[in-house]
């Protein structure tokens, strides 16, 4: 992964790859987090670097563990 200041693609790929699996859309997605539409947009896109609280809401609305997130973004960034 890169520095911690700039936005994490991997962890994009991570969340878009976990929401297309649960055949869940954007909009939804982002309902259920408490983030806008345009702003998961960006982070699945890797132009966003999320704030913590954030990725948590997201990793909630999805069903997984933040660990289990982190690790696919890792696996991925491989």
């Amino acid at each position: 992964m890169g520095r911690p200041d700039e936005p994490q693609p991997a962890l994009g790929k991570a969340i878009r790859q976990l929401r297309e699996q649960r055949g869940t859309t954007q909009e939804a997605l982002a309902f259920e987090a408490g983030v806008t539409t345009g702003t998961l947009s960006l982070i699945e896109r890797g132009q966003s670097n999320p704030a913590w609280g954030t990725v948590k809401a997201i990793a909630a609305a999805l069903g997984v563990d933040i660990g289990d997130l982190a690790q696919l973004a890792v696996a991925i960034d491989r």
